[in-house]
């Protein structure tokens, strides 16, 4: 277990107490990604795992928290995206199944759903994108908040972790708040513990890891990749909207933008209706991630990674991961003191 100094610990001392963990170093839900043995291995380590629902059935998740709890004695959390048609089961299984942290994502959740949360006994944490979201979701029941930066990979919004940083921070003092996006390195770590965060979330630095059951493939994308290689997907024509997903470009970012202007090509001709032009672009990339993550189709698969992909440079155990965010963090508290 990585031992940590009085600086660090009394600077995110708030969010190991909320997390119920040695390190306030929370793991990002990646679809396919993080499943039961990477989310072992974090909270088993000192950091805090999350299980990435995604379209999971309640049924399937009920599965994966057991399997979890059968490779960790420790806290670990649950990330669900607020859109699933089957929200309330997947709480309801959460609870019957005693997870300690559940997160909502993936849009605004509604009062009911923090309550139905809160009334189980688990602690909720949502994203806020703006410093007035965040305190609506407080004052809906919300124990902490997550803000992730553009710089993140998967589905991003238009503003940077460090503005949302420095919005958002100052204005929330009554519950934590951890910070994700771009971070990378300790030294991140400290500054925004500095900043006023109560803790940080992670989920690219851990791809790369033993315990992580990627392909080898992906992550050897991952390894070779810079900061620059990680880019949101492209809109063609304001017409057909398409939400922004930060991946790292390969000849599938190139066949997406040749299908959106063979779409609205259709479109236009009157050969497609709207809805049918933009069914087709959105289903472009339907079981793209499972195809570069599980079968290692990082060619034509969707390759998502936060621009902090960069900083990835070899495969390490996760307990050697924390260990060296650990040690950048602190050595840039000492330069400062």
């Amino acid at each position: 277990m990585v031992t940590v100094s009085s600086s660090l610990q009394s600077l995110w001392q708030r969010g190991c107490d909320f997390l119920g963990t040695d390190l306030a170093i929370m793991g990002g839900a990646m679809s396919w990604i993080s499943e039961r043995h990477l989310v072992a291995a974090l909270s088993n380590n000192g950091g805090f795992g999350t299980i990435a629902c995604g379209s999971m059935t309640p049924a399937l998740l009920r599965t994966e928290i057991q399997a979890t709890k059968a490779l960790t004695p420790k806290h670990f959390g649950v990330n669900i995206i607020t859109m699933h048609p089957q929200l309330d089961a997947l709480i309801d299984v959460c609870v019957e199944e005693k997870v300690s942290h559940i997160v909502l994502a993936g849009g605004l959740p509604s009062a009911p759903a923090i309550k139905r949360v809160k009334d189980g006994g688990a602690k909720v944490l949502c994203f806020a994108p703006t410093s007035a979201m965040g305190k609506r979701l407080v004052r809906s029941g919300a124990d902490a908040i997550i803000i992730e930066g553009m710089e993140a990979g998967g589905h991003i919004g238009p503003v940077s972790t460090s503005v949302l940083a420095q919005e958002i921070l100052p204005e929330i003092r009554d519950v934590p708040v951890f910070i994700a996006g771009g971070i990378g390195r300790g030294e991140a770590i400290a500054s925004c513990l500095e900043m006023g965060a109560s803790g940080v979330q992670l989920g690219t630095r851990f791809v790369c890891s033993h315990e992580c059951i990627a392909h080898p493939n992906f992550k050897k994308t991952f390894i070779r990749a810079s900061a620059r290689d990680a880019v949101p997907s492209i809109q063609i024509d304001p017409r057909f909207p398409v939400i922004p997903v930060r991946s790292i470009a390969n000849e599938g970012s190139k066949k997406f933008m040749q299908k959106q202007r063979e779409v609205i090509s259709r479109f236009d001709s009157g050969e497609l209706t709207k809805e049918e032009a933009q069914l087709e672009i959105e289903h472009f990339w339907a079981g793209a991630l499972r195809r570069a993550v599980i079968d290692g189709d990082v060619e034509t698969g969707s390759v998502m990674a936060g621009q902090s992909v960069g900083m990835v440079k070899q495969e390490q155990s996760i307990a050697e991961i924390l260990a060296e965010l650990v040690a950048q963090a602190e050595k840039a508290l000492e330069t400062r003191s």
